[in-house]
């Protein structure tokens, strides 16, 4: 489902090269969920910006549904990522002066759908992460985990084959934060959706199908769930 390809991103900081990523390869299968770990500054977001065609590499490429993120142009580029990828930060960025279903509903909105198409997909998926009590709840009107929920939903509104999830358990205490991986885990094993999560929570491990630890910008271990 998501194959990534020889990642290599250099930046510069002047005119000295850094090597944020430094051949990155990887598959992850539809109904896998992968978690990316490593100490701070080893490409972890880097990576997961690659796989999300915010950034572009330096060299290597990403394929998503066996089409590669590369060769696209923008326009189609863009309409990949609403389509078929789902995004989940740390820091929510939900709109604050609107509900939970507006949060929801607006992207499908945007895309052109119908108002009452969009706000039936939206309360269907909140319902499905948990919140059907709570749609008409502004932000500051939810817990983190509530938030944290809503941004899953908006993620989910195309329904997408790919999630990418940066640190999303970062402001949640441990209970909403196992919450929101269990929930990830179940978008993998019941929804069939590749998950990717990039974090510095040891409990994540736990979830997860496989990890992959990064170190300077190469992966240094890769290592299977023995109780998956």
């Amino acid at each position: 489902m998501l194959e990534v390809k020889d990642l290599v991103k250099v930046y510069f900081q002047g005119k000295i090269p850094v090597n944020a990523v430094n051949g990155v390869s990887f598959i992850v299968q539809s109904g896998e969920f992968m978690t990316i770990t490593g100490p701070s500054g080893s490409g972890k977001s880097t990576v997961l910006n690659l796989i999300g065609g915010l950034d572009n590499p330096t060299s290597g490429d990403v394929l998503v549904d066996g089409q590669s993120m590369l060769q696209m142009s923008d326009s189609i580029r863009t309409k990949m990522r609403r389509d078929r990828i789902g995004f989940v930060f740390q820091f929510f960025n939900l709109l604050p002066t609107l509900s939970a279903l507006e949060n929801v509903s607006l992207p499908l909105m945007l895309g052109g759908k119908r108002r009452k198409d969009a706000e039936s997909r939206a309360n269907a998926i909140l319902e499905r992460v948990g919140l059907a009590g709570r749609v008409k709840h502004r932000p500051d009107e939810l817990s983190g985990g509530e938030q944290q929920r809503v941004a899953i939903a908006r993620a989910l509104a195309y329904n997408p084959s790919l999630i990418l999830a940066d640190e999303p358990t970062g402001n949640l205490d441990s209970k909403a934060g196992a919450q929101i991986l269990q929930m990830l885990s179940d978008l993998a094993k019941q929804d069939n959706k590749a998950v990717v999560l990039v974090t510095h929570d040891p409990a994540a491990w736990l979830f997860g199908d496989r990890m992959i630890k990064l170190v300077d910008g190469q992966i240094a271990e890769e290592t299977l769930n023995p109780r998956k």
